[in-house]
């Protein structure tokens, strides 16, 4: 029984007995773009795959705008 990789509404079936990273690999995602969470919990990508795991890969996101405090502290040292 292969196991599951669930990411953005695609299921990607992957053999069993390989790492996560692996796995990653033979479906063309970067492991650094994807958290991995077996039943919402993390993952590390170098565990090894059991039968019948279903492993949903969460995007990694970053970025976004400056905090308040960060803009204050950087205007502050500027003095």
């Amino acid at each position: 029984m292969p196991s599951t990789l669930l990411f953005r509404d695609k299921t990607y079936p992957v053999p069993s007995r390989i790492s996560i990273r692996q796995a990653l690999a033979m479906i063309g995602i970067d492991p650094q773009s994807v958290l991995p969470t077996r039943k919402d919990e993390l993952v590390s990508e170098e565990e090894l795959l059991q039968e019948g795991d279903e492993i949903k890969l969460v995007a990694v996101i970053s970025g976004g705008a400056k905090c308040a405090s960060t803009a204050a502290v950087n205007a502050a040292r500027r003095r």
